[in-house]
């Protein structure tokens, strides 16, 4: 999740700068809140009641469990305000699947959809009919057939019920597996080898269910946004999109933001701040893989699955460039976008809260506003330094996962003494009041 994270601060700086100051979107809407979580847990109830019509023995139990155990998790992060129900994106979402309904009745008509303050382009459909659209999917985007194409992959699932059928296996694979291990163990040689060969065929077999379930939901999603009134081609300008999400390597932070940020009246830069670890003698190689990555993918190579959707579907092949965008939807994009910060800060991500701020102070880009976000994450981690929790806020420098970039980065901020953090949270929490 990290790395996804990090990931997504590049595209953080290719939009206008905006010329008013922004105010976060309110999440004071308790009695709506509270309204859904009474109507979400008797679905969630009714749900688990119909699997225990259909399904009996251990699978009923371990399905009842886990859509149970599922269902009050989530309820948490509604209480915890991760989601918001009034804003500009529930309304656009609205808009987007009325249009996409409109020629599709296997759609449900029961959709409740949620906007979660999450910035990575995500979107997933629960069993119940919630609909969940992330934040970050309104930034990263182009326009709103692209955020359409999503919603019909994700609608794609919900039809075909993968989740469900995911579950089953597992179910049935854990029931076959102790078959397996309980003859392993009457056996006299080769434990070892027998039991990681469980394991390997096990996860081969996920891999490959879920990597057909993605291009099964691909295929469907597209017959559901070809019936409506989009252009086609967005629908692989989205898997696009997403693809460079995956791809796309994080932006460089220089050395003169640092100097430029953190050289205070009251306290000077300090060259030792930017001290890093030597790791060039670190062997990655010691860690010897021992199943196949490609077979281990949940999600089928991006390149893969347009590819698939141009052999199937011929008015696909021709590559055309993303429509503009309209004023309504970069109304909404803009919103998403000043929206990162307090998502990150909402979520704890102090780390990459400063992270963030950096780079968009490093493009000029909204200084008063991303210099009160720079001041507001210091002070948590301060907070965090001082009661000797900081790990849980800010993340330790692995070389084999982070860009050297944000290796950096973590250095310096784990270079600070308590008092220095203590100095560069009060000087931009003051400046900014």
């Amino acid at each position: 999740m990290i790395k996804i994270y990090i990931t997504l601060l590049l595209f953080l700086f290719s939009t206008n700068v905006f010329a008013q100051v922004h105010k976060p979107i309110d999440t004071a809407d308790y009695l709506k809140r509270k309204d859904f979580l009474k109507k979400f847990s008797t679905s969630n109830e009714l749900l688990i009641k119909d699997l225990k019509a259909k399904y009996s023995g251990k699978t009923e139990k371990e399905l009842s469990k886990i859509y149970k155990e599922f269902g009050e998790d989530f309820e948490k992060q509604v209480a915890n305000k991760d989601f918001i129900f009034t804003s500009i994106f529930d309304e656009k979402a609205k808009n987007l699947i009325d249009n996409l309904r409109k020629n599709n009745p296997k759609i449900p008509k029961d959709l409740k959809i949620l906007i979660a303050k999450d910035n990575t382009p995500n979107a997933f459909c629960l069993a119940d009919g919630t609909f969940v659209i992330n934040m970050g999917l309104f930034n990263w985007l182009d326009n709103d057939d692209q955020i359409a194409a999503i919603i019909s992959h994700e609608l794609g699932h919900n039809i075909e019920r993968h989740s469900l059928k995911i579950f089953l296996d597992i179910i049935e694979q854990d029931q076959l597996d102790k078959i397996t291990v309980q003859n392993i163990k009457s056996s006299a040689e080769n434990k070892n080898k027998k039991a990681f060969d469980i394991l390997k065929n096990r996860v081969y077999k996920k891999g490959a269910e879920r990597r057909n379930n993605e291009m099964q939901a691909d295929s469907l999603g597209y017959t559901i946004f070809k019936n409506s009134d989009f252009t086609k081609t967005e629908y692989v300008n989205a898997l696009q999109k997403l693809k460079d999400f995956d791809t796309i390597s994080p932006r460089k932070l220089k050395m003169e933001t640092y100097k430029k940020y953190f050289n205070l009246p009251k306290q000077a830069f300090q060259e030792k701040w930017m001290k890093k670890e030597d790791f060039s003698l670190y062997n990655y190689n010691h860690y010897k893989e021992k199943l196949n990555k490609d077979s281990l993918s949940s999600h089928p190579e991006m390149t893969l699955r347009i590819q698939k959707l141009k052999q199937t579907f011929p008015e696909l092949k021709a590559d055309l460039q993303s429509q503009k965008p309209t004023e309504d939807f970069l109304l909404t994009e803009k919103t998403a976008r000043m929206e990162i910060l307090p998502n990150f800060y909402h979520s704890e991500d102090y780390g990459l809260g400063i992270y963030a701020s950096l780079q968009f102070l490093q493009d000029n880009e909204e200084e008063q506003h991303y210099r009160k976000w720079l001041g507001k994450c210091f002070a948590k981690i301060y907070e965090a330094r001082k009661s000797y929790n900081l790990n849980r806020y800010l993340d330790r420098v692995e070389p084999k996962d982070q860009s050297e970039s944000y290796r950096q980065f973590l250095s310096f901020m784990w270079n600070l003494s308590l008092e220095e953090i203590k100095n560069i949270a009060e000087y931009y929490n003051t400046k900014e009041s």
